[in-house]
């Protein structure tokens, strides 16, 4: 099989649909908020509903996704038609009226999310080796990441200049990007399944974690208890108000955890296939507990600037490989059923993550909510040691 600058052509183009789709979402929901509030006249509060609940959907639809996927064996059919509802929602944003409709459309995206990430990841695991799993799911988050951090400062730049700050035209040419995401599929190829499941369908399974192993259960419940202690990035910039950086810092900060991120993912994606998936876990969820240390503790600029680099280099360590693990973790007929219920963990801890870490920062301050934070990330890193036997146990299963 010819590579693509080392990845298998799945992986590459994956990449690339992610890139695209990211660059094309985050230039418009970055600037949502403020369109929301703005032209449309929602309440605040409106933005935070909006965007949990729609979250919180998406995370379920995730598991149901991938078990659909592993039921008829087809994972390409499942990812277009998922981001391709996406994309058009894209569209619709340009002509709406009321911020209800907005709502509606929200919603409706992310169901597409929900439709196309567990097939998606699936089909990455399916298109590479096992020993390649890290680097090429480490390349696939790095890919993603980038069109988030792209996106915004085009949205930002076409505002301010071309668009003279025309929300709906903004909307339009997100559409666009969305379309070139969807087509770069035509270079994605569909895998052949080994087992394509043949007993009766039982809707009640379809949500339950009695199918999988021990080991499978045991991961899932670890990585739910530490994500409870992982506030949304979002809520983590705020820290920066109140010292020098001002409101600057709140984008800055994003800015500088994403790039860490994008530069660490690979590398480390590529250490993980070397020495194990499981040290390299335990190591970020380390980092991460020092990240929050620091934001915890001390207010200056560099002390911000070091936990969010520090924090984006967790995030390297664990984004793309959690889910190299997880694939190693599950029967190949189970795969995209597996990638759903760890994507339905991450999603729902961090929305709960979020709703109380931000009520306790609310409540009383940034210290205290980082110190919840690190409550649940030490008592996660104990759970994930001690449930999580060796890392022969961990991939027995072919």
């Amino acid at each position: 099989m010819k590579r693509i600058l080392g990845l298998a052509p799945n992986v590459f183009f994956l990449g690339l649909v992610s890139l695209l789709n990211d660059f094309s979402s985050e230039m418009i929901y970055a600037v949502m908020p403020a369109f929301l509030t703005v032209v449309l006249g929602a309440p605040p509060v409106f933005v935070g509903f909006m965007e949990g609940l729609a979250d919180a959907m998406a995370s379920f639809l995730k598991i149901f996704a991938g078990w659909f996927s592993d039921r008829i064996g087809k994972r390409k059919i499942i990812a277009i038609s998922g981001y391709s509802l996406s994309v058009a929602t894209r569209l619709f944003l340009a002509l709406v009226a009321n911020f209800w409709q907005v709502f509606v459309l929200r919603v409706i995206d992310r169901v597409g999310k929900g439709f196309r990430d567990s097939p998606r990841d699936a089909l990455i695991a399916e298109s590479v080796e096992r020993k390649e799993l890290g680097k090429s799911f480490g390349y696939h988050r790095a890919m993603d990441s980038i069109g988030a951090v792209l996106g915004p400062l085009a949205g930002i730049v076409l505002l301010a200049t071309f668009l003279d700050d025309n929300y709906r035209s903004l909307f339009l040419v997100g559409f666009v990007a969305g379309l070139l995401a969807v087509a770069t599929f035509v270079f994605v190829k569909d895998t052949p399944q080994k087992i394509i499941r043949t007993d009766k369908a039982n809707i009640k399974d379809i949500f339950s974690l009695g199918q999988f192993s021990g080991a499978f259960k045991k991961y899932i419940l670890a990585i739910f208890i530490f994500g409870l202690g992982v506030m949304p990035t979002s809520l983590m910039t705020l820290k920066s108000q109140g010292t020098d950086f001002g409101n600057l810092g709140i984008p800055a900060l994003y800015l500088l955890s994403s790039i860490s991120f994008i530069l660490f993912a690979i590398p480390l994606g590529r250490l993980s296939d070397k020495i194990g998936e499981k040290k390299v876990l335990i190591f970020g969820f380390v980092i991460a507990i020092v990240s929050y240390i620091i934001l915890a503790i001390f207010n200056s600029i560099f002390s911000l600037v070091a936990g969010f680099i520090i924090f984006g280099l967790y995030l390297a360590m664990t984004d793309g490989i959690s889910r190299a693990l997880a694939s190693k973790l599950v029967r190949s007929d189970q795969l995209a059923t597996g990638q759903g219920f760890l994507n339905a963990a991450i999603g729902i801890s961090s929305l709960l993550a979020g709703v109380i870490g931000g009520g306790i920062w609310t409540i009383f301050n940034s210290t205290a909510a980082f110190v919840y934070g690190l409550v649940l990330m030490i008592i996660g890193l104990a759970v994930f040691i001690y449930l999580n036997g060796s890392e022969k146990e961990l991939e027995l299963i072919e």
